[in-house]
């Protein structure tokens, strides 16, 4: 029996929201604020009978009562039922055990093998009538009528919202059209589904006073003692401890002697009253708690806990609370497991380095995949689901596994999506080959692009070794008021000439993106009686197309004539979700940007086709200041090119023969300032990369 899917309404940024299990695990991950950890608040406030909160609601739920309240409420036939609601899709097997859910099937058809079980907190009409006159009559605020409800709505909310559970079936439109109301039936869900979690804020610290592990130890005594596996070790230590109880009563007798004679003298009302005894009464309960300490092996020493690193720290205790769920979802000797187990663990990466993250998400399978087990064979599967913002633990996962949680922009709202539909994406495509390229690129290299909020797709090594020196760049030359490139979570990451792979990866997390490429001017010439395209300058007359892939794919156009004087706001793109065509987009989230024409310092306009090319051209003097050393350049056509023997497109083809040295070189020739020390920019960045880190700022 297992959950295959959670719907959530109007809690948080869980306004319509829909999560895919998997069988065992589920990896969902996304930026900060994309409701992960509301995803395992609200499981536990329905699941677990927690208490909500005012701030519980989705702003725009609230906004719709606060128009109520001001503009009035509806007729009740146009009435809505709303609140925050919690939907489980559970499907069931001929293997499963079914006398638990037996009472809760609406449909009897055998192809049906599915319950849905419905939790609400909702807002009846009866109630919004009452909350109408209420704040109506409310004068405990007398600001704004929005400033009044707010005040209202979050001191008296539980009053109006009433708590459901039902299970339901649903018609073709995915409407109630039948239900089984089971707080009026009295049916509990206590052995249908166990929910349990591991909350990011773990008490873990290595202070000397900290002793979090060895107090678990203690509760993981206390849940293991009536578990049938540990019935006769744990019948053993309690022998020990009576066996103890007398070796220590006979030494008490001796410790304790001078003061029960003292106690005797004072005697009582009556002969022998005031005679005490001292006994010992070792509780194995209380033992462990206090009297045991978690050490830690190190080069034949035995450490105390608090020695270990909070990584390592983390990681055990993080273990230790696993195994005491695990007992948990066992339960006792004379209980059954539920027939769902559900384990959510919050971000497992919390303190730990990279090498701890790829050792624990490797080895979590395995320990759970023996769900939960009993010695009396009466058996349980167990779902678990990871909530990370690491990227290590992303790459050593199944991307199968993998569920993207993605804020639509300028809403109140998240979605959540499959990996494993990207897939059939480029399988639908025919690019299946593009996909396992894709896996096996962001696994290695750059599954940060899963959390960033914004990325730069750029060719080689050039750009990336320029870039931060750029972007650092335009944060000293804007305005106070702009946001700095630097200071925002952005993936630099390089794709060759092959950004159009990344094409679909791109829409999926929907995460604005600037490429940077080379418009890659061409002319036609024959070669051995065959038409190809030969590498040649934009002005020049015989050149009439771009090489370049990636212009040709997102603009789907080959003629250089549709690139030279294309203006910024035509080099924004949105992919067409239905004909899953890029189009243009003045609000799109990816822009590709490509040289352009451009005036050096003695206001010259040139044309250049790459990076190179153009760096040259607005930075002539920098180039040719004998007092900067490039020595990765061919020194006979850099010397033409400071006598003005050859142009600038001549330079970058000739001059350049490997383009890293020549990028770490600009960085060491940037001269610096004899105040403080910090890289003055000698030269000026290309206006193509400039426009575009700047649109990627402001954007």
């Amino acid at each position: 029996m297992k959950i295959k899917k959670i719907d959530v309404n109007n809690y948080r940024l869980l306004k319509n929201f829909s999560l895919d299990l998997e069988d065992e695990l589920s990896l969902v991950i996304g930026k900060n604020n994309s409701g992960k950890t509301s995803l395992l608040v609200v499981l536990n406030k329905f699941l677990n009978n927690g208490n909500f909160t005012s701030n519980d609601f989705n702003l725009d739920y609230k906004k719709e009562i606060l128009k109520f309240m001001i503009e009035g409420i509806p007729a009740e036939n146009d009435y809505l039922l709303d609140g925050i609601r919690l939907r489980l899709h559970i499907e069931y097997n001929e293997s499963d055990d079914l006398s638990n859910i037996s009472n809760l099937m609406m449909d009897l058809d055998e192809a049906n093998n599915e319950i849905i079980l419905d939790f609400e907190y909702v807002l009846t009409y009866a109630k919004l009538q009452q909350m109408k006159t209420d704040f109506d009559a409310y004068t405990v605020f007398t600001g704004t009528e929005e400033d009044k409800f707010n005040s209202f709505f979050k001191n008296e909310f539980d009053e109006y919202f009433d708590h459901t559970q039902k299970s339901v079936l649903l018609d073709a439109d995915h409407k109630v059209e039948e239900f089984i109301d089971l707080k009026k039936e009295g049916i509990s869900l206590k052995n249908i589904i166990n929910y349990r979690f591991i909350s990011a804020k773990r008490e873990v610290s290595n202070k000397d006073i900290d002793k979090t592990l060895s107090t678990q130890t203690s509760k993981i005594y206390k849940k293991t003692e009536s578990t049938p596996e540990q019935k006769t070790a744990i019948d053993n230590f309690k022998k020990t401890l009576l066996d103890t109880d007398n070796v220590l009563d006979s030494n008490y007798q001796i410790i304790f002697g001078d003061v029960v004679e003292k106690v005797k003298k004072f005697g009582g009302i009556k002969e022998g009253e005031s005679n005490i005894t001292v006994h010992s009464t070792l509780q194995h309960r209380e033992l462990l708690d206090g009297n045991t300490t978690v050490m830690y092996s190190h080069e034949g020493d035995s450490l105390p806990e608090h020695y270990n690193g909070l990584g390592y720290m983390n990681l055990i205790s993080m273990i230790f609370e696993i195994e005491m769920l695990l007992i948990d979802f066992k339960r006792t000797l004379d209980e059954k497991p539920a027939d769902i187990n559900l384990l959510f663990i919050e971000e497992p990466e919390a303190h730990t380095h990279p090498q701890m993250q790829y050792i624990f998400i490797k080895n979590i399978k395995s320990l759970l995949a023996d769900g939960i087990k009993r010695q009396d064979e009466i058996n349980r599967e167990l779902q678990y689901i990871i909530s990370t913002h690491s990227s290590h633990i992303v790459s050593e996962s199944n991307f199968d596994d993998i569920k993207y949680l993605q804020r639509l922009n300028n809403q109140n709202s998240v979605i959540s999506k499959n990996l494993k539909d990207l897939e059939k994406e480029y399988e639908a495509n025919r690019e299946e080959e593009t996909y396992r390229f894709l896996k096996q690129y962001l696994t290695l290299n750059r599954a940060e692009l899963f959390f960033a909020d914004k990325a730069i797709l750029i060719e080689g090594d050039t750009e990336r070794i320029l870039l931060p020196t750029m972007m650092k760049k335009i944060d000293e030359e804007s305005s106070p008021e702009d946001e700095k490139l630097l200071s925002q979570n952005i993936s630099i990451v390089e794709v060759g000439a092959h950004s159009k792979l990344f094409e679909s990866f791109i829409d999926f997390i929907g995460v604005k993106t600037l490429i940077i490429t080379d418009i890659d001017s061409g002319k036609e010439v024959m070669v051995d009686g065959r038409r190809t395209i030969q590498a040649c300058r934009v002005a020049e007359a015989e050149a009439i197309e771009t090489s370049n892939s990636s212009l040709k794919y997102f603009f789907g156009s080959s003629n250089l004539s549709d690139y030279v004087d294309r203006e910024l706001n035509n080099k924004i793109l949105v992919k067409n979700s239905e004909t899953k065509v890029w189009e243009l987009k003045e609000d799109g989230f990816v822009l590709i940007v490509y040289q352009t024409k451009e005036k050096d310092s003695d206001n010259i306009e040139y044309h250049a086709r790459s990076f190179e090319d153009s760096f040259s051209h607005i930075n002539k003097n920098f180039m040719k200041n004998d007092s900067n050393t490039f020595s990765s350049l061919t020194k006979k056509w850099l010397k033409k090119f400071k006598d003005d023997d050859i142009d600038c497109y001549d330079f970058a083809e000739k001059a350049v023969t490997k383009k890293p040295p020549l990028a770490i070189e600009i960085l060491m020739n940037s001269n610096r300032t004899p105040t403080d020390g910090d890289d003055i920019v000698t030269w000026d960045i290309p206006s193509y990369i400039k426009e575009g880190l700047i649109w990627l700022r402001d954007n």
